[in-house]
């Protein structure tokens, strides 16, 4: 720009010598000269711009064409992510559904193999007063061998019972294997409360079996194999986030999770004191969250 005006000074100077007197052809030469070279300077100026800016446009034009480039693969990206989403969501249904059936198919095998378990406790009940009542009836054996038949015989209700509780220590295997399932089908970034009600009912179960093993002999056979397999199913649970809180024999107090169904005096404890003796269903919880209350009898010292 400063050779611009200066220029255009140098011919205003040769416009306004011209006009006041008359300049010989060296002297005019001479002092275009400078005007010649500023205009050669702006001519080399001129092209580099020219060649900047046709570069530019290179440049530009690729940028045009990475840019078409890009939106076309996202779009591309876009289409395949909706399709995957769609596939996904079709198997998860598909699943869930496959899964729902198998919870129907094992709740149906449990509740009839429960009916069998308490027919089968009715029946051993019966037998055994009925047995009583006839080895009273007819008195023709001294009363040792009265309770030596009455412990044969009891004995051998509590193995029936023991095979049929190892049974259905089977199906909660089944249904924790379920469970295990159900957790697997549930997105790792949901932020859903999961169904658990599958394993509330194997808790139920569990606390059902241990009450009825906690008045057999543990001598009878299969007694120990199913305490191992009790706790078993209750490390998978635990495995899962479920914990059954451990209540039996413990002094109760207002901060338990507990519900007071019956309460027994007890002349063996300290007058006033309360004991939790025996548990209707267990209070369970899940990941530090308690999901079931226990409903308990409690003892009272008198």
């Amino acid at each position: 720009m400063k050779r611009i005006m200066t220029s255009i000074l140098i011919l205003a100077s040769v416009n306004a010598f011209a006009q006041t007197e008359t300049l010989t052809k060296d002297d005019l030469a001479m002092e275009l000269q400078p005007l010649k070279t500023s205009i050669q300077t702006l001519q080399k100026e001129n092209g580099s711009l020219k060649y900047e800016i046709s570069n530019l446009n290179i440049k530009l034009s690729n940028a045009y064409k990475s840019i078409d480039s890009l939106r076309t693969l996202t779009q591309k990206n876009s289409s395949a992510i909706s399709q995957t989403a769609s596939e996904l969501g079709i198997k998860i249904s598909a699943t869930e559904t496959n899964t729902n059936q198998k919870f129907m198919e094992v709740d149906k095998s449990l509740i009839k193999n429960s009916l069998y378990g308490m027919i089968g406790v009715l029946t051993a009940i019966l037998i055994s007063i009925f047995i009583y009542w006839l080895l009273n009836k007819r008195q023709k054996s001294d009363k040792t061998d009265i309770f030596e038949k009455l412990s044969r015989t009891k004995a051998s209700i509590e193995e029936s019972l023991v095979k049929q509780f190892e049974k259905q220590t089977e199906l909660l295997n089944a249904q924790i294997h379920l469970l295990v399932q159900q957790n697997k089908n549930i997105p790792a970034n949901a932020n859903q409360e999961p169904d658990h009600s599958l394993a509330l009912k194997v808790a139920n179960e569990v606390n059902l079996i241990e009450r009825n093993l906690s008045l057999m002999d543990s001598n009878v056979k299969g007694y120990k194999q199913l305490k191992k397999s009790i706790e078993k199913i209750k490390d998978n649970l635990n495995a899962n986030g479920y914990e059954i809180i451990e209540l039996l024999g413990k002094t109760y107090h207002p901060g338990l999770p507990v519900t007071i169904i019956n309460s027994f005096p007890d002349e063996n404890l300290e007058k006033d004191q309360e004991v939790i003796s025996k548990i209707l269903i267990p209070a369970v919880r899940y990941k530090d969250k308690i999901i079931q209350t226990a409903q308990i009898e409690v003892s009272i010292g008198v």
